[in-house]
């Protein structure tokens, strides 16, 4: 983990609670006062970028890396680094510019937009009604849309809502219990769907759960 500030710190504390071993970096040593104090992990001051500090928090070892500092650049740098000297598979890197975030989702490099989730998150609450989809990736080309099945395709197999390319229905609740989507399931009133959509294609889903089976 890289970043101690109110992010790194969370993380810090719920990984460790998660019964994982969490190392932790930041380049002010003041910082590691946020963490709690039952917290076990390892305490490193310096530059997260910086290889040596890297190693010295045991980075050779490690499952993953989360870079969560203030400082765009630096996350990126310490996710590069991560992967491509250390191998580490598994690193996220938390970005303001949703601009930046972006760019290195399509490097390949997992990115958290703080600013874009907020956004959204907070347009949710305020505007329900009026957001289209109840969570959007990164580059906003694909978005997860929650829909109450229309009564119209009660008993009817849902596969006939799908259209490959644009809308895909994944998972389906129904009486409080999730399950992903069999090629012969049949709706049932009080289903909820959880479609995988194009946000390009939001207005043809739309009219497709309003089309009667078979048209």
């Amino acid at each position: 983990m890289v970043g101690c500030g109110r992010v790194g710190t969370e993380l810090a504390g719920t990984l460790e609670k998660s019964g994982h071993t969490v190392a932790i970096i930041d380049k002010n040593a003041t910082a590691f006062r946020r963490l709690p104090a039952s917290f076990t992990g390892h305490r490193v001051v310096g530059f997260g970028f910086d290889r040596d500090t890297l190693t010295e928090a045991g980075v050779e070892r490690a499952g993953a890396v989360a870079a969560v500092t203030n400082g765009d650049n630096s996350n990126i740098l310490v996710a590069r680094i991560a992967r491509e000297t250390f191998g580490i598979e598994r690193v996220v890197a938390r970005i303001y510019d949703p601009r930046r975030a972006v760019i290195y989702q399509r490097l390949g490099i997992p990115t958290v937009a703080t600013v874009s989730w907020t956004t959204d998150q907070v347009m949710r609450r305020l505007l329900p009604g009026d957001q289209p989809h109840d969570w959007i990736d990164p580059s906003a080309k694909v978005c997860l849309v929650e829909q109450a099945l229309p009564a119209a395709w009660g008993g009817k197999k849902l596969a006939e809502l799908n259209e490959p390319g644009r809308f895909w229905l994944t998972a389906v609740t129904r009486f409080g219990s999730a399950e992903v989507v069999a090629a012969d399931l049949v709706g049932q009133e009080g289903d909820v769907l959880f479609f995988v959509a194009d946000v390009g294609a939001l207005d043809a889903l739309r009219e497709r759960l309003e089309q009667r089976p078979g048209h």
